[in-house]
């Protein structure tokens, strides 16, 4: 992914309803479609840019009222009610295949926690990393994003692997505009627990696969969430997971990275996630799926998620930064007007299309006004609020 190591320097970019269907939020507003044409017509070797359409995957986030322990098994009744999400898909989404083991994620909340479990099939249980905070997508592993205000700036990140190694991380803003990732810090307070169906690093039998169980304090989302935390109910939080899987050969030390015939390279990982990001980067947190949260215990009553029209009018803005982006890319320096890019003629209704737009060739900001007042602004560095 598009993240720096311990070092700091860059290694590589890389790549509810109940049971986490996707809604298309896109749908609430027509002209939204004509954004996204747009955003594809532009696109070329320059600034990359999602290659999906805009359709977040969403989930209800139930309380729990009893006690949860952080063991990795995930017994507790609470759990047993709450739904799983979709089956991850490849990072790309559709564009690419399915992914070759399953996985999927469950969540829930209580007045302390935002607990999080993963179950992810693997027929060979391989892990290497043992020190916290080492690079831990270097080995298969389980991660969690968390954006609690949607602004794509202040989020966290959280790797664990199958040996239970842990790397947190609080990102300042995402790599494509600047970072930085803040590895020195840590998430007090943090659970975590790893159960295996299996035996770890053991090439003569067939594992099953394993689950992931985790706890974070809300004293620590709170940080940098800029809102309610822990959350209140109805409130919608931005949030993603990936699994990382790398080709593995057998080798008569143990396992090894399969690596390429040519380059004797190891091959490249694979990327699944819960909500697809249409390209090989996990940081753009404007792709990440929403949880809304529900002020109702886990199996007594249902909630219905609640798409929120002003997402749409973000994601229109979204639309105007990557276009800017790809103009600096190409031109040197942003446009100072909307025909220029591209997106004078798109309606958003409810709002005042098109925004207004002041811009130097280093800077820019958009700003586009509801029919009540309400403004929603966005700026060269892709923050947006």
């Amino acid at each position: 992914m598009d993240r720096p190591g311990k070092s700091g320097a860059n290694v590589r970019p890389r790549r509810e309803r109940a049971r986490g269907s996707c809604i298309d939020i896109c749908g609430l507003i027509v002209s939204v479609a004509l954004l996204l044409a747009c955003v594809g017509a532009a696109h070329a070797d320059g600034f990359p840019v999602p290659e999906i359409d805009w359709k977040p995957e969403h989930y209800i986030c139930y309380r729990t009222d009893t006690p949860i322990v952080v063991d990795g098994h995930m017994k507790e009744d609470s759990w047993q009610a709450v739904p799983w999400t979709a089956a991850f898909v490849d990072i790309e989404g559709d564009i690419k295949p399915r992914p070759r083991h399953r996985t999927r994620a469950k969540m829930i909340w209580d007045d302390t926690y935002f607990y999080v479990a993963a179950e992810l099939e693997e027929p060979h249980l391989w892990a290497t990393l043992t020190e916290r905070d080492a690079v831990i997508y270097h080995d298969n592993d389980f991660e969690v994003f968390i954006d609690p205000d949607g602004d794509t700036h202040e989020y966290y990140e959280l790797e664990i692997n199958a040996f239970g190694t842990e790397w947190d991380l609080l990102l300042i803003k995402p790599y494509r505009d600047g970072g930085p990732a803040v590895n020195a810090w840590d998430i007090q307070g943090l659970q975590t627990a790893v159960a295996l169906g299996g035996t770890l690093n053991d090439p003569r039998d067939r594992d099953t696969g394993w689950s992931v169980e985790i706890a974070i304090p809300w004293d620590v989302l709170a940080e940098c969430a800029h809102r309610s935390s822990p959350p209140e109910p109805g409130d919608q939080w931005r949030v993603n997971f990936s699994r990382v899987q790398w080709r593995l050969d057998v080798t008569p030390a143990g396992y090894e990275k399969r690596r390429d015939a040519s380059s004797g390279k190891p091959l490249p990982e694979d990327n699944w996630v819960w909500s697809p990001q249409g390209l090989i980067a996990m940081h753009y947190p404007e792709m990440w799926g929403f949880v809304q949260f529900s002020g109702r215990v886990a199996g007594l009553d249902v909630d219905l998620f609640e798409p929120r029209p002003v997402e749409t009018a973000r994601w229109g803005l979204r639309t105007l930064y990557y276009r800017q982006r790809m103009h600096f890319d190409e031109h040197g320096g942003y446009a100072s007007d909307i025909e220029t890019l591209g997106l004078a003629d798109v309606a958003l209704p409810g709002w005042d299309w098109p925004p207004a737009l002041h811009a130097t060739p280093e800077l820019f900001e958009a700003v586009v006004t509801r029919d009540d007042g309400f403004r929603l602004h966005i700026s060269q560095d892709g923050h947006i609020w």
